[in-house]
């Protein structure tokens, strides 16, 4: 059992920034690709961002520029950097073994002035 736990989320305000962590409970998380997914209230669970294995990565329109998924398999951590956040960003983030299928509990994103 694969334990990923998200970390980073907080109150920023509209331009601002935050990055996510999420770091799994093993090492071999290096093997594996990555997805972040977010569920705003109200809404249904939205995918985000993927990074495979080896590096290479993809956005949902709407975060294209904005955010930047990125992996430290040394310290078995996958990130998102999410800049320019707007109010609509204002959701529960949720990192997503997207292999095995493990999902964190998820961190809540609440951009606000």
């Amino acid at each position: 059992q694969v334990q990923l736990v998200e970390s980073g989320g907080g109150l920023v305000q509209p331009g601002g920034s935050l990055r996510l962590s999420c770091t799994a409970s093993t090492r071999d998380i290096s093997l594996y690709a990555m997805d972040w997914y977010r569920q705003a209230s109200g809404n249904q669970r939205e995918y985000i961002a993927h990074i495979s294995s080896d590096g290479r990565t993809n956005y949902v329109e709407s975060v294209k520029g904005r955010f930047t998924i990125s992996r430290d398999n040394a310290e078995n951590t996958v990130y998102l950097q999410m800049n320019n956040l707007t109010p609509e960003d204002t959701a529960v983030y949720t990192c997503h073994d997207s292999v095995r299928g493990y999902w964190g509990q998820g961190t809540q994103v609440t951009v606000a002035s």
